[in-house]
């Protein structure tokens, strides 16, 4: 439950920022119903919150309230383009739920915040900005 209350504070605290949530759609995660939790969370206190679905590429850029999740199963992930399109739409706060083994440019100027949202008890190490373990 400690993740829960951070992620809640996380999304008080930035009532003024632009925020965006992306979602790795490369492989059906283990834990679906966490997933939808996580974007009803983001629906009801920030309705608007644009959800990114991505794996190799950008599939779709929708209001979190109207998005329906299509998973893949290539298992293909990179992060680049979504870090580019965040930065494009001066997005200050991105949340990306992923299990961090995608890639990306290593080029790439990341100037907002950045939180992985790791479905998983496995913590990888994350590039850059911050970690939060939603299992």
């Amino acid at each position: 439950m400690r993740w829960q209350r951070a992620l809640l504070a996380l999304l008080k605290e930035r009532k003024d920022h632009s925020i965006a949530l992306a979602i790795d759609t490369s492989n059906r995660p283990e834990r679906p119903m966490l997933i939808q939790n996580i974007v009803k969370l983001f629906e009801k206190l920030r309705p608007d919150t644009l959800l990114v679905q991505a794996d190799f590429k950008i599939r779709d850029v929708s209001p979190v309230g109207v998005a329906t999740i299509q998973y893949f199963k290539h298992g293909k992930s990179s992060y680049t383009e979504v870090l580019e399109w965040a930065a494009a739409q001066k997005i200050d706060t991105l949340f990306y739920i992923t299990d961090v083994t995608g890639y990306f440019y290593e080029e790439l100027q990341v100037d907002y915040e950045v939180f992985w949202l790791v479905p998983d008890d496995y913590m990888p190490r994350v590039p850059f900005g911050k970690p939060i373990r939603v299992a």
